[in-house]
């Protein structure tokens, strides 16, 4: 098994960041919350800034968690953190991502996301 950590950003104006998935990837074309797999001994919250740093080049304050999720995708098993988290600074610059959008909670189910990251969308949605 696979751990992920995902972080859920807020910006001031209560949007969540969400990130498209390059083609070439694996769930290529998905929308997400930003993140990536823990490293060992790696908190969750070190994985989220240092992972956003690497793959984004923003500067994240990770502060609550909001639930963790396991998903088989068959060839991968995975468990993924999500956090919350506040987004801090940074011009963002895409690495795994071809696309982002700072989206309203409860826009976020019309984009199609991967599936480990569902049960997510739809807490947020009901928040």
């Amino acid at each position: 098994m696979i751990e992920v950590a995902a972080a859920i950003i807020e910006n001031e104006q209560g949007e969540i960041l969400i990130a498209r998935r390059k083609k070439d990837k694996s769930q290529g074309g998905l929308w997400e919350f930003p993140g990536g797999k823990l490293e060992p001994d790696e908190s969750v919250e070190a994985c989220l800034k240092r992972e956003l740093r690497e793959e984004m080049n923003i500067e994240i304050q990770p502060y609550e968690s909001f639930g963790v999720n396991e998903h088989d995708y068959g060839s991968v098993h995975i468990r993924l953190f999500a956090y919350k988290a506040t987004f801090v600074r940074g011009e963002i610059v895409l690495v795994d991502h071809d696309r982002v959008e700072w989206v309203r909670p409860k826009a976020l189910k019309a984009y199609e996301f991967a599936p480990a990251d569902v049960k997510f969308v739809e807490l947020l949605e009901r928040e």
